[in-house]
């Protein structure tokens, strides 16, 4: 997939090490776009240097924690000038623990990480992005978002709760230029999933069974709807959430 506009645009990337994120790291230095990581882990963004010296940059650092995100946020403009677009993409799972097998830390892992981190990098690069009127802002939530069972009780309230914060984000600022929609993923083979896929791999084999699409997907099919969200050609597009599933939500 081709997008020539990106020539030239800047993006920033939360979880840019790995999975998703890589992804999307990936297929926007291939259009062209500055890319800025940020990530916990940064090999596989250091192992990217080379071919895209000039337009990648990254720095390791927690979105849990507001002192990385503005270290972060200052080293892209600092290096970019500018961010058009922000992918909150940064997330982790709950391994399907039930409300009452939830203790505290476990719930604030979570919801730091999903919901609080994608809140301090969003109010970090919002502002600059009013002031040029324009920026487009893709948030990653899943199905869990949408219906039980795509995590626990800390995992699913937190997707859901990244569904409500991208449509109000929307709201409250679309006539000055910004544009924030989410994109809920279904079965994705990333290092997240790495444990459904262990030993004999009978949990992937049944997630895959019970998608209409009989197949997980591979992180560039989401990166490629990832291209298609940000770009002009769905500039009517405000507060959405798009479903990639492989037909799971039809069920």
């Amino acid at each position: 997939m081709t997008f020539e506009e990106y020539q030239g645009k800047t993006v920033f990337i939360t979880g840019a090490g790995s999975g998703i994120g890589y992804a999307q790291a990936l297929s926007f230095l291939k259009n062209g776009a500055n890319v800025f990581g940020f990530d916990k882990n940064i090999d596989n963004l250091q192992a990217l240097q080379e071919p895209y010296e000039n337009r990648l940059s990254f720095i390791a650092g927690s979105v849990c924690k507001q002192a990385d995100v503005n270290k972060a946020v200052e080293l892209a403009l600092s290096t970019f000038g500018k961010v058009d677009i922000l992918l909150n993409t940064a997330g982790i799972l709950d391994s399907y623990a039930k409300t009452l097998e939830t203790d505290e830390a476990l719930w604030d892992l979570i919801m730091n990480t999903n919901v609080k981190g994608m809140y301090f990098v969003t109010n970090a690069i919002l502002p600059q992005m009013l002031k040029q009127q324009e920026g487009v802002i893709v948030n990653m939530a899943s199905i869990a978002g949408l219906v039980a069972g795509g995590g626990g009780a800390a995992y699913t309230a937190s997707k859901h709760a990244v569904i409500g914060y991208t449509k109000q984000l929307d709201c409250d600022y679309c006539r000055e230029g910004i544009r924030a929609n989410a994109i809920a993923p279904g079965a994705i083979r990333t290092p997240m999933n790495k444990a459904d896929f262990d030993g004999d791999g009978e949990m992937a084999k049944w997630v895959a069974e019970q998608t209409p699409a009989g197949r997980w997907a591979k992180p560039e099919e989401v990166a490629n709807l990832t291209l298609y969200l940000a770009s002009k050609a769905a500039d009517y597009i405000h507060g959405t959430v798009m479903t990639i599933d492989g037909g799971w939500l039809t069920k």
